[in-house]
């Protein structure tokens, strides 16, 4: 290969991981499959015990969180996806509780010190960098700080520019693979995401700098917004959903004081197409999570438009988005970077967004949250809530004038029972409370 590179094979790469050592692995598309395998395989045999391991969000197997590791791999996971999600539940994995702003900090103050940093990059150009790719996240801290720092050169990985942009003295020991990156399709758009997309699309102005991440909702409202003029977009992630905007002019970055131009995201998750939208677009930078989610960043641009979702909410505006009761479900990640990223924007409009009730028919707008929920974004930072029924703000509200707006937009077979436990709460008065849901 060039520029001297010596690649060696992955069980080769997987030695220089030590009994006792903490081990990041590269996030969502680009999670090092070849290389876990092999580590797996040095776990089985006997040769490493009490590895840490740690990553946010990744797609496809994690089999170092299998039971059968117990002693040899622990799980610490940034954020909690899918794939070891149940791990996570049983006790056989952790969690650790942290803004998406804040995981770098972690690593690059030392409170995590990272011994084994194993990241898939793109091939070296003549200048000898390589790319990180779709993730930039919290993983170029990782590769800043490790002791010892695998790259993976694969073809597959898009030449994107930004932080992700590193030279080969970065790395110390390179591997070869030309496996596809792991691929997100969306799913057909339920009608409850589309009346959802409908609602908050009319709280977007033109010009506005967006913030959203994958899934039903965030789609549905980009579905919205083909009309709008001049929006920009400054973000953790995103996906498919954006490419049609970009195509026609509606997302161009103009209005934005930061950036002008350009689309900020920290890591990415979709088809082909997307990784292809980026591999060396110098219209797209892929940056640090320190730079995507910094509140004194995100603030800079105006009309920032942050759209979240969440998993349940009390009649407050307590939200809780990272657990169900006291059962672990995914993450801070972040909701609260941008939330309040928006409130400090010039004209911003800090929105979080979900289906009334769960697939099965439940409320998800409750009389308080179950306990041991995990409370994610608080109700002092609570600015507009929107469900399929409309969308109300409640910056500014009293408790029992929050409640009001809420039961609002609360399925209609639940308002009843919600207003029922308000007035229960708050007393009689709360029958005289004005109904403020503008």
């Amino acid at each position: 290969m060039q520029h001297g590179i010596k690649t060696v094979s992955f069980e080769e790469a997987a030695k220089v991981i030590k009994s006792g050592d903490r081990v990041h692995l590269h996030s969502v598309a680009l999670a090092p499959h070849k290389f876990i395998n092999a580590m797996c395989d040095r776990g089985r045999n006997g040769e490493i015990y009490d590895v840490t391991i740690q990553h946010i969000h990744t797609e496809g197997p994690a089999p170092y969180a299998a039971t059968e590791f117990e002693g040899i791999f622990n799980l610490e996971s940034l954020f909690v996806g899918a794939n070891v999600r149940k791990q996570t539940q049983a006790g056989y994995a952790d969690y650790i509780p942290v803004f998406l702003s804040e995981t770098q900090q972690l690593i690059r103050e030392g409170y995590l010190n990272v011994n084994v940093t194993v990241v898939q990059v793109s091939p070296p150009d003549k200048h000898g960098y390589v790319s990180l790719g779709t993730s930039v996240d919290c993983s170029r801290a990782a590769v800043e700080m490790a002791d010892t720092v695998v790259a993976i050169i694969n073809p597959n990985v898009p030449r994107a520019f930004g932080d992700a942009m590193m030279p080969l003295s970065s790395f110390d020991v390179f591997c070869e693979d030309d496996s596809p990156l792991i691929e997100h399709h969306n799913a057909p758009l339920s009608e409850i995401d589309i009346a959802i997309g409908k609602n908050v699309a009319n709280l977007i102005p033109d010009g506005a700098c967006l913030q959203m991440g994958i899934g039903g909702i965030p789609n549905a409202v980009l579905a919205q917004l083909g009309n709008h003029k001049n929006l920009g977009v400054h973000t953790e992630m995103f996906a498919d959903g954006l490419l049609p905007l970009v195509e026609s002019g509606v997302v161009n970055g103009m209005n934005k004081k930061l950036d002008k131009g350009k689309i900020v995201a920290g890591f990415l998750m979709g088809t082909k197409e997307l990784y292809d939208f980026v591999d060396d677009n110098p219209g797209v930078l892929m940056m640090d999570v320190a730079y995507t989610n910094g509140v004194h960043i995100i603030k800079q641009n105006p009309k920032v438009c942050a759209i979240n979702s969440a998993l349940s909410i009390d009649l407050t505006g307590q939200v809780c988005a990272d657990s169900i009761g006291t059962t672990h479900y995914s993450g801070v990640g972040g909701q609260i970077d941008f939330t309040r990223g928006a409130a400090a924007s010039e004209g911003g409009v800090p929105i979080i967004a979900m289906p009334s009730v769960t697939g099965r028919g439940v409320s998800k707008i409750t009389p308080t949250l179950l306990q041991g929920s995990g409370v994610v974004t608080t109700r002092n930072n609570m600015r507009w809530f929107a469900t399929e029924h409309g969308c109300v703000n409640l910056f500014g509200k009293t408790l029992q004038q929050r409640a009001r707006a809420i039961i609002s937009v609360a399925h209609p077979d639940f308002r009843e029972e919600l207003d029922r436990a308000a007035f229960e709460r708050f007393g009689s008065h709360y029958h005289f409370v004005n109904n403020l849901v503008k």
